[in-house]
């Protein structure tokens, strides 16, 4: 039987990265300082909407990243407004109820680390509540189906102009309480 170790590896590399990002504490939505850079977060849940209730405070229950762009300097602290802002939309969420854990990273390590938090947290909202990082897209994304996030947290004023979603908010608890039943965060 063979052993082999490369620390240096790339996917190594990756789950360094994850593990730092889990290591600072958790702060509050929306952040006091703005900062410049690019990377990862993960946004966690305690409150007592039922289907997200008994969450530990490492349970991710959203992973994302930001990247540089043109127009966009801070792109990590503006993409965690902007999932501030939506919270806030939400008629049944609290804003108080959400922190955020978040890494600025080199561009060639954003993708590899957000895929391997997403591997190893099961993130409830990327996995099964699909929806939560849409943009508002305009008139071309007005005639698509409400996503699932938007049909349980209804608020999001664009996300309102949309066509309902076909599935009930009874299946999308369902789907909610089989995926943290089959997998639940370490």
């Amino acid at each position: 039987m063979e052993r082999r170790y490369n620390p240096l590896s790339v996917d190594e590399l990756g789950r360094n990265a994850a593990r730092a990002v889990m290591e600072y504490p958790a702060e509050v939505l929306p952040l006091p300082e703005a900062f410049e850079g690019a990377g990862v977060y993960t946004l966690h849940y305690s409150g007592s909407f039922p289907a997200y209730a008994g969450m530990e405070p490492t349970e991710a229950i959203y992973v994302g990243q930001a990247v540089v762009t043109k127009t966009k300097r801070r792109p990590l602290f503006q993409r965690l407004g902007e999932h501030a802002r939506s919270i806030e939309d939400a008629e049944n969420l609290d804003l108080d109820d959400f922190r955020c854990r978040w890494l600025v990273l080199d561009t060639i390590w954003i993708g590899m680390t957000e895929q391997i938090l997403i591997e190893q947290y099961r993130p409830v909202w990327n996995l099964t509540v699909a929806g939560f990082g849409n943009h508002n897209q305009g008139t071309t994304r007005n005639t698509q189906e409400r996503s699932w996030w938007d049909t349980l947290h209804p608020g999001r004023r664009w996300a309102s102009e949309q066509r309902p979603n076909e599935t009930s908010i009874e299946t999308i608890l369902r789907e909610i309480a089989a995926h943290r039943a089959g997998g639940r965060n370490p």
